[in-house]
Formats: structure tokens, sequence, C-alpha cells
């Protein structure tokens, strides 16, 4: 654990090289109802499902409708979207509405309760766990299409969340006869 431990603790350790440091507090809970919860608005990546047909062949059909527009938000949707395809750059995403990335924030913040840090990166790791456990996608590839970007991202982030390399977390998730038992096309 030796080494791993510093390199995380260089990457996401309580780092006060910074002269804001100080300055940057956790954002207060929020004190309302929120409107919707991370599972109603969760859109996975798998577009089919493998079953067999009439004569016993494998097949991939449609996992059915999904719901690509959970919120009525027509922004918030777009987010959503933006997020399902893989595409997590926000300030790329703001410029098409020429808003700022704090307005985004705080729509997502009073639509789910919670920063839109956190959601990003709770939809980051759910599309990624799924990859993991369903697919023989490289960690690489998973990287790309969840929003981590490169492998070393996705090392960092499920080192700091689960004290787990990507492909660790990858046994221990999957299951006999997990591996393409959903496809994306």
């Amino acid at each position: 654990m030796g080494n791993r431990k510093n390199v995380l603790d260089r990457w996401y350790g309580d780092n006060r090289r910074s002269p804001n440091a100080e300055a940057r507090k956790p954002r207060a809970p929020f004190r309302g109802t929120p409107q919707f919860d991370f599972e109603q608005l969760y859109i996975p990546p798998f577009t089919h499902r493998r079953s067999a047909d009439e004569d016993g062949n494998i097949v991939y059909r449609p996992v059915g409708e999904r719901n690509l527009a959970p919120t009525g938000v027509a922004v918030m949707d777009d987010w959503l979207r933006h997020l399902a395809e893989g595409r997590a750059d926000l300030a790329a995403f703001c410029a098409r509405y020429n808003a700022r990335t704090s307005d985004l924030d705080s729509l997502v913040f009073l639509l789910t309760g919670m920063s839109n840090l956190e959601f990003r990166t709770r939809w980051q790791l759910r599309t990624a766990d799924a990859l993991l456990r369903y697919t023989g996608m490289s960690v690489e590839d998973i990287a790309r299409r969840s929003g981590m970007g490169t492998r070393n991202n996705m090392y960092f982030i499920y080192e700091r969340e689960f004290n787990l390399s990507p492909t660790e977390r990858r046994r221990q998730l999957r299951e006999k006869g997990d591996v393409g038992r959903f496809a994306i096309k």
C-alpha cells in the first residue's frame, strides 16, 4: 500500500498548497426535499439485452424504452443525456446554452439535493461499474465511455471511492454469465 497511498495523498489528500484551500468549504446540505433522486434520473449505458430466440440462438433485443427526459426540464434532461453519452465536460455543455457552470451546478443541486460534482461522479461510477461488470471493454475504453476520460483518472477515482483498482473492482462485481448480458449498439 506504500506508494499507492503516497500517490493518492498527493492527488486527493488534504492538499493545502493552494492559497484558497482554506476558503474552499463543502457545500451545506440541501434543506428542502429533492424533486428527484439519482435512481430516477440515471440512464444506463446499455441499449440491448441478451436473450435467446425460439431456436435457442443468442440474440440481442432492445432493452425497451429508455426515458431520456426524466425531469421534463430541458436543460437538465440535456445534461443527463450528455452524461449518458460519456461526455462529462461541464464547460463545453454550458457553453451551448451561454450559461455559467455555476448555473448548472445550482440547477442540479436544487433538483437532486446533491452537488453537480457529486452527481456527475456518482453517474460516472455507476456507468463504469456496469461496463466493468457486463462487458469485456478495456479499462481505457470504459474510462472514456463513462466520462472519466483516461485510465489514470479512472484508477485514482476508484482508489479514492473504493480503495480498489478498476480491475480489482471488476473482479468484485462480476458474476458468472455477466459478460455479454447487455450491449451498447
